[in-house]
């Protein structure tokens, strides 16, 4: 027990963590915060000290829902003024609130996506083209010559039948094109030349191409194959980058905040402190619609994420009021810039995210 522990008689001169000289009086040390005591650890004291950082955190977490749910802006005002010790740390709760949101979400929404294909038969293809047909629909004109739905996905078809024989080119041929060009050229063959021989090691297949054991041609070959097996099975990497997704967003969010500071420039706060109001009120959504999932997925209903929008919207609203202390009219401008500005940037970084996750899958 920590009484015990405390006792007076197991005091010590010097701190046992940092050195520090103590009193006797000294109950804590001055220097680090840790427990003045010489007593030999017994099995209580770890059960005592586990229990008593639950309890801790459990405090701190009940007072952030609290404050974060039901006092729009509070938590973030109170955070910049220096009352941080009753609230969890943001970008921790982000964190673990991202986490339980993302597992939430993947739990009951199960994704069974079915791959693209081109394989139609030419009943298929011909009742399509007459199905257009009588809509009475113009047809576009590409290059002076009337598009027609038979003729490209005959291409498509035709362009997936090719051998990788039929699109080889030697390196001497590749390394006089240009960087876009020969990687673009290099992706065909491979792609090509896994799906008509199934191997999966590079430096196999670089040997029977004749290409260069690089690094770079490496990876590409391992993009190629990777391409081929996501396009049968898109389901692996959306899993993949789903798990990715809460450190994606929690990078994206620093970004945001800087344009969000741009918008207060003239405003007394600093880049951080609208970080932090950033994290808090992305916390809130994640708490938001993982109870609406939740509540949708009980009740067989939509209604629990078309009634966190609009709780959301508001609370946005309220939580930009609060802690900029803007009139109404400035806060609902600022707060259709910032709509704008999120999901400009949600697109680009979505890109981005897809782009650089496949790359390292």
């Amino acid at each position: 027990m920590e009484e015990e522990r405390n006792h007076l008689k197991y005091r010590g001169e010097r701190c046992l963590n940092c050195g520090h000289k103590l009193d006797n009086s000294d109950k804590y040390c001055p220097a680090c915060g840790q427990l003045n005591s010489t007593k030999k650890l017994a099995l209580d004291d770890f059960f005592n000290e586990f229990f008593a950082g639950i309890f801790a955190y459990d405090s701190r977490f009940r007072r952030t829902i609290k404050a974060l749910l039901f006092s729009p802006g509070k938590i973030s005002k109170d955070y910049i003024m220096g009352k941080r010790m009753r609230y969890a740390n943001p970008f921790r709760f982000y964190l673990s609130a991202s986490i339980i949101f993302f597992i939430i979400w993947g739990f009951i929404n199960s994704f069974e996506i079915q791959p693209a294909t081109t394989d139609f038969n030419s009943e298929e293809i011909e009742t399509s083209q007459k199905t257009i047909d009588s809509l009475d629909i113009p047809r576009p004109q590409v290059g002076g010559r009337e598009f027609k739905l038979d003729s490209l996905i005959k291409s498509q078809q035709a362009k997936d039948r090719e051998t990788y024989q039929k699109v080889y080119k030697d390196w001497a041929a590749l390394d006089s094109l240009s960087l876009i060009e020969s990687s673009s050229n290099q992706f065909n063959i491979y792609s090509k030349y896994y799906k008509q021989t199934g191997v999966l090691s590079a430096e196999q297949a670089l040997d029977s191409l004749h290409h260069p054991q690089s690094n770079f041609n490496h990876w590409l070959y391992k993009k190629a194959t990777d391409w081929n097996i996501l396009k049968n099975n898109p389901q692996i990497f959306l899993n993949y980058f789903i798990n990715k997704l809460p450190f994606i967003i929690f990078f994206y969010l620093p970004v945001f905040a800087f344009f969000i500071w741009l918008l207060y420039l003239r405003r007394p706060f600093n880049y951080m402190e609208h970080l932090i109001f950033t994290f808090h009120v992305q916390t809130t959504f994640f708490v938001l619609y993982g109870l609406a999932i939740l509540i949708d997925h009980i009740f067989n209903t939509n209604l629990g994420i078309t009634i966190a929008t609009l709780i959301f919207i508001f609370y946005l609203y309220k939580a930009m009021r609060k802690f900029y202390g803007q009139s109404h009219v400035k806060t609902i401008v600022k707060f259709m810039l910032l709509n704008i500005i999120f999901f400009t940037l949600a697109i680009i970084a979505g890109v981005v995210s897809i782009i650089a996750s496949f790359a390292l899958y």
